[in-house]
């Protein structure tokens, strides 16, 4: 397995967390630092994505 170099490590509570079903949940923080969106729906995107319509709900 390769090993994370210090700029890419998460911190858990900061970059992530785990819900109660054990999957690990990226914050919003994490998704700004990467800078870019995935979409894949992310429950906290601040880029605005929308799975239902696969498009980036424009910010006001």
């Amino acid at each position: 397995m390769k090993e994370q170099n210090n700029e890419n490590k998460l911190t858990e509570g900061e970059d992530f967390y785990f819900t109660p079903d054990g999957y690990k949940c990226f914050t919003e923080k994490h998704h700004l630092k990467r800078g870019y969106c995935c979409k894949n729906g992310c429950r906290h995107c601040p880029y605005g994505f929308d799975k239902n319509t696969g498009r980036i709900r424009k910010s006001n």
